[in-house]
């Protein structure tokens, strides 16, 4: 593993950006008979989102938690809240969300 100085630590840290991530969590009606077909506008949402460049990074949780996924914003928290509010998955209850601000990399990736 490389050694990290305070000093590489100090330059990285100045070329951070604001972000800010959403948690989704299954909502009150998440098992609606027709909640598949809601979600599944979500996700069409969530693409234009990315094409717009709003929506940086998406990961859907599958696993059998109260998760639902997971989505960091290139936007303030005031925008990704207006954002959100508008999504049909949050408007039917069959998803809720917390919102965070959070910092990072510009440019960083997952691996490919």
């Amino acid at each position: 593993m490389d050694t990290i100085t305070d000093d590489f630590m100090k330059q990285m840290m100045m070329t951070t950006k604001p972000y800010t991530m959403v948690i989704l969590t299954k909502g009150p009606h998440f098992n609606r008979p027709d909640a598949p077909g809601i979600i599944w506008e979500h996700g069409r949402r969530n693409f234009s989102l990315r094409a717009e460049g709003l929506l940086s990074v998406v990961f859907p949780i599958r696993d059998e938690s109260d998760k639902a996924g997971v989505g960091v914003f290139n936007a303030s928290v005031e925008e990704t809240k207006k954002i959100i509010e508008e999504d049909p998955a949050v408007k039917e209850g069959i998803l809720s969300y917390e919102v965070h601000m959070t910092r990072s990399f510009p440019g960083d990736k997952l691996p490919g």
